[in-house]
C-alpha cells in the first residue's frame, strides 16, 4: 500500500488543481465584496452544462468553452445586478442568504433545461495517459493543472499591472477609502461577479470530464469551501495552495483508509480549520472591539 502513496500525492495535486480555481472564484467575491458565495457549486454545474449544450450543437471544443466563458461572465454580471446589488446597506447574512436561494434556483433551472440525466463530454483533450515508471497521470487532468496555473499566473498579472486589478486591491482594502479615491464599488462588485462566473464555467468543464454532467456535481464543487477556509478567504495564494493540499489529503485518506473517505475529507479539513485556526494560513486575523 506504501509503495502507492506517490500516485496518490500525483492525483491529490492534479484533482487539487480543480479545487484551487473553484477556490479562486470563492475568494475573489469574498476579497471585493465580503459575501461568501453558497451558490458556487451551481454556477459550475451550469457552466458545464451551458459549455456541453454549445459542443452538441456542434461547436468546436475550444470555441464552446469560450462561448460558455462569455455566458458564464454574463450570468455573474446579471447576479450581481439583479440580486446582490439590491442588497447593498443589508446585513451581510441577509446576501448570504441570498446566495443560498440562488444555489437553489440554479438546481431547478437545470433540471427543467436539462433533466436530470447525466451528460458526458466527447473527450476532446489532446495527449494521453502518460507513464512515468509505476506512475501514471491522466492527460485531462493535467491539462486541469496546466488550466489552473495559468490562471493564476494571469489573475497575478492582471492584479499587479492593470487599472482595473489595482482598483479591486484597493476595494479589497477598504470600500469606504477606495469610493473616496473615485472608484466605483459596484462597478468592482460586478467585474467580480463576471470573474467567479467565469471561473465556474473552467472549473464545470473539467469536473464534468473526470466525473460527468448531472445534479449532484454542485455537491462537488462544494469542496473548494475547504480549499478557501484552509488557505485564507482573502489569499489568492491560499486558494492555490488550500486546493491542492485539500485534493492531495482527499487521495491519500480515501486510498489509505478507505474509498469512501475521499467523500467526506473536505469536510473535515473544513471542521478542522474552523476549530482550530479560523483564519487560515494566510487569512487574516480581525480582532473586533465589542
Amino acid at each position: 500500500m506504501l509503495r502507492l502513496i506517490p500516485q496518490f500525492l500525483l492525483n491529490g495535486i492534479m484533482v487539487g488543481g480543480i479545487y484551487a480555481l473553484i477556490a479562486l472564484g470563492l475568494v475573489m467575491i469574498y476579497k471585493s465584496t465580503r459575501i461568501f458565495n453558497f451558490a458556487v457549486g451551481d454556477l459550475i454545474m451550469v457552466g458545464g452544462f451551458i459549455a456541453w449544450e454549445f459542443m452538441n450543437a456542434g461547436a468546436p471544443p475550444l470555441l464552446a468553452i469560450i462561448l460558455a466563458i462569455g455566458v458564464g461572465a454574463m450570468i455573474g454580471l446579471f447576479i450581481e445586478r439583479f440580486t446582490l446589488r439590491p442588497m447593498i446597506g443589508q446585513p451581510v447574512l441577509a446576501a448570504i442568504m441570498v446566495t443560498l436561494a440562488i444555489s437553489y434556483l440554479l438546481k431547478g433551472i437545470t433540471l427543467l433545461i436539462w433533466g436530470g440525466h447525466p451528460k458526458i463530454f466527447p473527450r476532446f483533450l489532446p495527449g494521453k495517459v502518460i507513464r512515468m515508471g509505476t506512475l501514471f497521470l491522466s492527460n485531462e487532468l493535467l491539462w486541469t493543472f496546466a488550466a489552473t496555473l495559468l490562471a493564476f499566473a494571469l489573475l497575478a498579472l492582471f492584479y499587479k499591472f492593470s487599472k482595473v486589478g489595482l482598483d479591486m486591491r484597493a476595494t479589497a482594502e477598504d470600500h469606504q477609502l477606495a469610493q473616496a479615491r473615485g472608484i466605483s464599488v459596484r462597478r468592482i462588485f460586478a467585474i467580480s461577479w463576471a470573474f467567479a462566473g467565469m471561473t465556474a464555467v473552467v472549473g464545470g468543464v473539467f469536473l464534468g470530464l473526470k466525473l460527468s454532467l448531472n445534479l449532484p456535481l454542485a455537491d462537488v464543487g462544494l469542496k473548494s469551501f475547504a480549499a478557501v477556509i484552509f488557505g485564507g478567504l482573502e489569499s489568492i495564494p491560499g486558494a492555490l495552495l488550500g486546493g491542492l493540499a485539500v485534493g492531495i489529503l482527499e487521495d491519500l485518506m480515501g486510498g489509505l483508509i478507505d474509498p469512501s473517505m475521499k467523500e467526506i475529507t473536505a469536510y473535515i479539513v473544513l471542521l478542522g480549520v474552523l476549530v482550530f485556526r479560523t483564519e487560515g494560513l494566510f487569512g487574516l486575523k480581525r480582532i473586533e472591539r465589542i
